[in-house]
């Protein structure tokens, strides 16, 4: 993101013609613009840049963190929240790319995970969830307390087994081999259950849609 200048567009098709043309690291977008949304905009991207959304709503801000945004700010926005978020966008845009050490396969088909301050071992079948937290990834696993680990959601994708464990966003993957149930909270969104997870999951509508598909397939 360019310090000397900054590009403005009113409208999909100019935020478009922008990002081809000026190539930047991060935006701030808004979630209305003149010919739809900038979620409509980010799905017409191949590799978006880094993200601040904006918006005079609360109700976007599932669906924002489902497409991994830096940070989500409420109109109007005061002067030290933007400047935060500022930052925030700065420091994700200079954030070099880490190649972390791969998790390893055990025999057996156990896991070998490294987190902060250990390294665990669990079996594949028994990891219930996986949550996308920043450049870590929160790791629900059954009958054990919950991981952060050193790695970027996207790279289990390939490693775990899919079947049974899918993604649904871009934040989190389930283990559909898990008891669950969905409970609406609105037209937008649901609360995931897994059994044995203490804590909730809330999904947008994308992801609730996709889980049903994949339920449906079952």
């Amino acid at each position: 993101m360019s310090r000397k200048s900054c590009p403005e567009a009113d409208s999909i098709e100019g935020v478009l013609t922008m990002i081809r043309q000026e190539k930047p690291d991060g935006i701030l977008l808004d979630v209305r613009l003149p010919g739809g949304t900038g979620f409509d905009l980010l799905g017409a991207l191949d590799v978006p840049p880094k993200i601040v959304m904006v918006t005079a709503h609360s109700k976007h801000a599932v669906e924002a963190f489902e497409v991994d945004v830096v940070d989500y700010l409420l109109k109007p926005v005061p002067p030290a929240r933007f400047a935060q978020a500022v930052q925030r966008l700065q420091a994700a845009c200079a954030r070099e790319p880490e190649a972390p050490p791969a998790p390893v396969f055990l025999p057996d088909d156990h896991l070998c995970l490294r987190t902060p301050r250990q390294i665990v071992t669990v079996r594949a079948r028994d990891v219930l969830a996986l949550r996308a937290e920043s450049d870590l990834t929160h790791i629900l696993v059954k009958n054990s307390p919950a991981l952060m680990v050193c790695q970027p959601l996207g790279h289990y994708q390939s490693l775990l087994p899919s079947p049974p464990l899918v993604r649904l966003d871009r934040s989190l993957i389930i283990n559909l081999q898990t008891p669950l149930r969905l409970r609406d909270q609105s037209r937008d969104a649901a609360t995931l259950i897994l059994e044995g997870v203490d804590q909730e999951i809330l999904l947008g509508r994308s992801a609730r849609q996709r889980l049903q598909e994949h339920l449906s397939a079952l």
